[in-house]
């Protein structure tokens, strides 16, 4: 069992070990769940099957209801868990590797906090900090001097590349010394199909699947900072050389919607990624982990979250129907 930065149990291994439910008639139903319950899937996560029965758990019917053949999104790649349990309500192509961009940005902010560094520290923007791969804007000038907290709230935020950069320059031991921390992390994780090549995700080798992030979000939110940072909507970061407000809006829209209750988030692109988007989200009054890979437009995402939320808000209803009428049955 793995522990994070706070102590907290992970449910890394729960999420490698879910079973696929088994397509039977309900005359062998209650035979079905017996099995279910006396077996793991070392093959790693699976999808609930579309025709399984419902399970008379009264805690955890609203993971029968879901149909996965309901369920239409536009992003290449997709995973919904029940962190609760680490159990699959929808995947697609959870397996194939592929780029990430900034989602990166989350593995550099645990290992940045793992290594104890002073927060209250000012560190300057450089020309060391530019980006040389995609020639990206920034909202940080060169001389900028931020707290490495502003830099780790601006990066996980705004997702600004230049204070990413400037956090995996001034790791002890600078750029390549985070990047095999990181890369360290990701397999004591268990996370392995992912590899970084640099701080801010800009790389196209910043590889991970769908599967693996899921791991990643579980493990990015036992960090509070993490948590707290990630979904700030609207903020400034004061620059220390002239106090000058430097004004940024959170990159995922849905955090600044009053409509969604996310409690960690990230996006990422770069050509070769496509739109990406993972959080952690309570929908239906419980916590669930989204990632949606390689969306094929810009807003792609956060329609394919709203299909998603949409999706389980109507299966809740039945799980309460079927709550209710489990209770009366056993009464």
């Amino acid at each position: 069992m793995l522990l994070t930065a706070d102590g907290k149990k992970s449910n890394a291994w729960a999420i490698g070990s879910r079973l696929n439910s088994h397509t039977l008639q309900w005359t062998v139903f209650f035979i079905a769940v017996q099995l279910a319950l006396g077996c793991s899937d070392p093959g790693g996560p699976r999808p609930v099957s579309a025709n399984s029965p419902p399970q008379p758990n009264a805690e955890n019917l609203v993971i029968s209801y879901p149909d996965p053949r309901k369920l239409f999104l536009r992003s290449d790649a997709a995973l919904v868990v029940d962190d609760r349990d680490g159990r699959v309500l929808y995947e697609k192509k959870t397996h194939a590797q592929r780029p990430i961009a900034s989602l990166t940005k989350l593995m550099t902010a645990m290992v940045i906090l793992d290594a104890g560094l002073p927060d209250k520290a000012v560190i300057t923007i450089t020309r060391a900090d530019r980006d040389r791969l995609r020639g990206s804007g920034s909202k940080l000038s060169f001389g900028t001097e931020l707290t490495r907290r502003d830099l780790l709230k601006i990066a996980l935020a705004g997702s600004e590349n230049r204070a990413a950069a400037a956090l995996g320059r001034t790791f002890p031991g600078g750029a390549e010394a985070i990047v095999a921390a990181m890369n360290d992390k990701a397999r004591g994780l268990g996370m392995k199909d992912t590899a970084f090549r640099d701080a801010a995700g800009l790389h196209r080798g910043n590889l991970s699947t769908a599967a693996d992030l899921v791991i990643l979000v579980e493990a990015a939110d036992r960090y509070p900072l993490i948590r707290e940072l990630s979904t700030v909507g609207t903020d400034f970061v004061t620059d220390h050389r002239t106090g000058w407000k430097i004004r940024f809006v959170n990159t995922n829209r849905l955090v600044r919607n009053g409509r969604w209750n996310i409690g960690l988030s990230k996006t990422g692109y770069i050509a070769d990624s496509g739109h990406c988007l993972v959080m952690r989200a309570e929908i239906a009054d419980r916590p669930v982990i989204v990632v949606l890979l390689n969306s094929w437009g810009e807003l792609s995402k956060y329609g394919d979250a709203n299909r998603i939320r949409t999706w389980l808000d109507h299966a809740d209803p039945k799980a309460r129907r079927a709550t209710r009428a489990a209770k009366e049955s056993a009464g």
